[in-house]
């Protein structure tokens, strides 16, 4: 693809994780792509208090575009857009998806690349499975390619059966830039962190994982991040710390001795679907461990560059007997391994090459 391509990009938010994990996905690939000549605009619908809860100003690699929750609005958005040589519209917008997705299938011209960017396929497909009568169910199959941010082959056949034509994960990742070891915190210094919204299909195992554990180690120290747990009863042992700002993720990483990933039980049913916390830790040289899914060696070397428990009991056991020493190597070979292999610049290499294929087919 030629330099100064322009893409308009349909997503949640670009500037806020507020609710909103994916932003720091947004964020690493758009940069990339800024930097290799392409002209990006996101656009953003002003809801859910994202705008009152911005981690980011507007970046220089992206224009942003917040728009009222008005269909005036979002006209000229859908009308600024058709001018985009690609155009990307992400899942879970949260606001007038359907009426995006339809109208930029009926207008898009036969130049244009239009992408559909999962970042929730469990979810999506759990859905068009459930309802014949789901709107997107046709439309998958006009799409030029979906992508997906997890999921593997199982996500792949599903959306096959669907009609797509053509599907491909584009994992989660982090950027050396924005994501590295710093020095402790001692506000942040506790034996295990796990750093999660509260979400239905993720609380039943954040109490196996994390509320269990804790209450049956109360010599150790606990802390808690993200969204929604202030009522939730907690064992005195643990720490909550509400929603954390991207600009304190790495502190929250590099201070504990461990950093524990729970997987939402849709993901770690598909599998080859890594968190972006697990991505952003390893960068920050953290001892991660994860409750087990299907793929984590493709990611990473279990018990040499992350630690697998498959309940509860077995993430007790290892916090008994786990010295610093095995944290520290551990991590430090889990960096390694996100420097060599996860980084978004790895994540827009193979984004370029569906680039250049979905061109080549448009002109054939």
């Amino acid at each position: 693809m030629k330099p100064e391509s322009t893409i308009a990009f349909f997503g949640s938010s670009l500037v806020s994780t507020y609710w909103n994990s994916t932003a720091t996905y947004y964020r690493g690939i758009l940069e990339v792509l800024h930097t290799l000549g392409y002209r990006i605009t996101f656009y953003e619908p002003d809801i859910l208090e994202r705008q009152q809860n911005r981690d980011i100003m507007d970046p220089q690699y992206a224009r942003v575009v917040v728009y009222q929750p008005t269909v005036p609005a979002l006209a000229a958005c859908l009308r600024e857009a058709l001018e985009a040589d690609i155009i990307i519209k992400a899942s879970g917008v949260g606001l007038f998806d359907e009426e995006i997705e339809t109208f930029l299938l009926i207008n898009k011209e036969l130049r244009q690349q239009l992408f559909y960017w999962d970042v929730d396929a469990p979810a999506t497909l759990a859905r068009v499975q459930k309802d014949k009568e789901d709107y997107f169910r046709p439309l998958i199959p006009y799409f030029d390619h979906i992508l997906t941010y997890g999921g593997g082959e199982k996500v792949k056949d599903m959306y096959s059966k669907f009609g797509a034509g053509k599907v491909t994960p584009i994992y989660n990742a982090y950027s050396p830039e924005t994501h590295f070891p710093v020095d402790a915190d001692p506000a942040y210094r506790v034996d295990l962190a796990f750093l999660g919204n509260r979400l239905p299909d993720r609380e039943e195992r954040v109490d196996e994982f994390f509320f269990k554990v804790a209450k049956a180690l109360p010599s150790l120290r606990f802390l808690l991040g993200g969204s929604g747990w202030a009522d939730k009863p907690m064992p005195a042992n643990v720490t909550y710390l509400g929603h954390v700002s991207s600009n304190q993720h790495n502190v929250f990483n590099s201070s504990p001795m461990v950093v524990l990933n729970i997987s939402r039980s849709s993901m770690a049913e598909y599998g080859y679907s890594p968190a972006i916390r697990v991505f952003e830790a390893a960068g920050a040289g953290a001892c991660i461990i994860t409750d087990a899914w299907m793929g984590v060696s493709y990611f990473f070397k279990p018990e040499e560059e992350i630690l697998v428990v498959g309940n509860g009991e077995q993430l007790i056991e290892i916090l008994q007997t786990l010295d610093k020493e095995k944290t520290r190597e551990i991590g430090r070979a889990a960096l390694e391994r996100a420097k060599s292999s996860h980084t978004y610049s790895h994540r827009v290499k193979e984004l370029l090459e569906i680039f250049d294929r979905n061109k080549n087919d448009l002109i054939s």
